[in-house]
């Protein structure tokens, strides 16, 4: 398939060499692939049916003349995961994880790697330079021995030691930079001009943009096969694409994705975009909600999220800060508290281990939801990066696990029975929860279990939950007041009446609306009133720490 490259300052065309990084006309390094969108759009779409699931099926919008399928490992079509748990969780039904850790080394560089490394295989180069935080540097390795090439990978001494270690598994040469990853790059520049190397230039390397793409591709053509084509167009899009961002590179090109398939005529817009970046190194945030049009530097990045450090972004500020407002989207940072937190989460509530990086993202939605910046009606994709490595204390906190002891003294039957006693305790406070819909109560328990170690009992009506608090007289309940057989306000009342449960602390957590009438009901017999969809409002937590004793 032809296209051209056409420079993004003075907009000249020239053929495609993946040898050739400047604009020949006027020297920028900032170029992209174009192709003939009118002639694909008619055509394209019924070509995929029966194509190879990976992100080849898209090959007419990619910048590799003839895909070699040898060096292919699988990449792209990773999955479109709905978020049920966080979704009742939130308030927000329709969030979807595009699980990105189902690529080949474990995250969305895969992508990168393949295009990148087909196009130079293509040139018959032998030989790159890149510079990483982790991530970058395993995916080029992996794809770059499977081409037969040589990969020198320049990282941080920040970057994790096992993923070192399995850079150079690949047979790739591993040199450990001292410093930030702003002067890694620099010197894996210089080294590369030296030797007179290719070297990968993040946001710059068009092959690196056109693979990201292939993200936008696949979201819609999932979400399209979830919920149905779009009122006028053959495919659907989200109405927010969140990403946790370093350099950009990931969502400038997904925004292109998005922005050709609109050419195409495949779709009728393109989602708000919410980069995410950590408050230790959010240069981007920081200047786009200062409104400025270049991004002040952050020269000393205070983070230990290593992947998202980086300081100067440079000109994809720019690109990135137009499409955030072309799209009215925002940008957002965390701490890094939030985004272990967020992992934490995100782990408990989906079945999902995500790496710091993906934490971030998951922080940033939590928060642009509480503020109302994304609506309860809103389709919402997250781009789960990559897989966390073992997960590190700093995530999991403090009694995340329990030792067991066999006493010597007694029969093993004796040591076992011993033995298991101290891992479930009866001594840990008992919180009931009234509730008739399963997947509310599987949530409560799954928020509570994620904070201590409680014994929860439950009931899935309010005649069974009076039963069950007289008979076991918890420390706590947790109750909904539209039940079968026995709404809440009654069972609340009939606590009230009898001396060993009146002082039973109850939070309510509702959908309902309440009227004046119901909350003088409710008035002075419980402890708080939440509405559900604002769980992760560290209120009911803090409302469960503060009565349980």
């Amino acid at each position: 398939m032809s296209f051209i490259i056409k420079c993004l300052d003075c907009g000249h065309n020239a053929p495609y060499y993946p040898t050739s990084t400047t604009c020949p006309k006027c020297n920028s390094q900032w170029r992209e692939a174009e192709y003939d969108y009118e002639l694909i759009g008619k055509t394209l779409l019924s070509k995929l049916v029966g194509r190879s699931s990976d992100l080849w099926r898209y090959k007419e919008l990619l910048p590799v003349r003839n895909p070699n399928i040898s060096l292919s490992l699988g990449e792209g079509n990773t999955p479109l995961v709905r978020a049920v748990n966080l979704g009742m969780m939130l308030g927000c039904p329709n969030i979807y994880i595009k699980d990105e850790r189902q690529g080949p080394t474990a995250s969305f560089k895969d992508r990168q790697a393949a295009v990148t490394i087909a196009a130079l295989k293509e040139a018959g180069i032998t030989e790159l330079v890149a510079a990483s935080t982790g991530n970058v540097a395993i995916a080029y390795s992996a794809y770059a021995s499977r081409a037969g090439m040589k990969l020198w990978a320049f990282v941080t001494s920040l970057v994790p030691g096992v993923k070192m270690r399995e850079i150079a598994l690949y047979g790739s040469q591993v040199i450990k930079i001292t410093g930030s990853y702003d002067q890694c790059k620099q010197v894996a520049a210089e080294f590369a001009r030296q030797r007179k190397l290719y070297l990968d230039m993040g946001a710059r390397t068009i092959t690196s943009i056109e693979a990201m793409k292939t993200i936008a591709f696949e979201i819609s053509e999932q979400l399209t096969a979830i919920q149905g084509a779009g009122e006028a167009t053959p495919w659907r899009t989200p109405d927010w694409y969140v990403q946790a961002i370093s350099g950009g590179m990931g969502p400038i090109g997904v925004y292109k994705g998005f922005r050709e398939m609109q050419q195409m005529g495949w779709t009728d817009k393109i989602p708000a975009f919410a980069p995410i970046q950590t408050e230790g190194c959010a240069p981007m945030v920081n200047s786009w909600k200062k409104g400025l049009e270049k991004a002040e530097p952050v020269l000393n990045p205070k983070t230990r999220i290593e992947t998202l450090a980086t300081g100067d972004p440079g000109r994809a500020y720019e690109f990135l800060r137009a499409h955030v407002n072309n799209t009215n989207g925002v940008f957002e940072s965390v701490s890094d508290e939030d985004a272990h937190r967020a992992m934490h989460v995100l782990a408990k509530m989906e079945g999902i281990s995500a790496e710091p990086a993906a934490g971030v993202a998951f922080a940033g939605l939590f928060k642009l939801i509480r503020a109302g910046v994304i609506k309860p009606s809103d389709t919402v994709v997250v781009n789960c990066t990559g897989h966390t490595l073992p997960a590190e204390p700093i995530v999991l906190g403090d009694n995340w696990s329990r030792d067991v002891k066999f006493p010597s003294t007694e029969t093993p039957q004796e040591g076992l029975l011993s033995a298991l006693t101290e891992v479930a305790p009866e001594r840990f406070p008992k919180i009931a929860i009234v509730e008739d819909t399963t997947e509310a109560r599987r949530l409560i328990r799954r928020i509570l279990q994620s904070q201590g170690n409680f014994t929860i009992l439950e009931a899935a009506n309010g005649r069974e939950g009076l039963e069950l608090i007289q008979s076991e007289l918890p420390d706590l309940v947790v109750i909904d007041l539209m039940m079968p057989e026995m709404d809440g306000f009654t069972v609340i009342e009939e606590l009230r009446k009898k001396q060993e449960t009146a002082t039973i602390p109850v939070i309510v957590v509702t959908a309902k609306e309440l009227t004046p009438d119901e909350k003088s009901r409710l008035g002075g017999h419980i402890q708080a009133l939440l509405q559900k969809g604002d769980f992760l409002n560290d209120e009911f937590l803090e409302e469960v720490k503060s009565l349980i004793k």
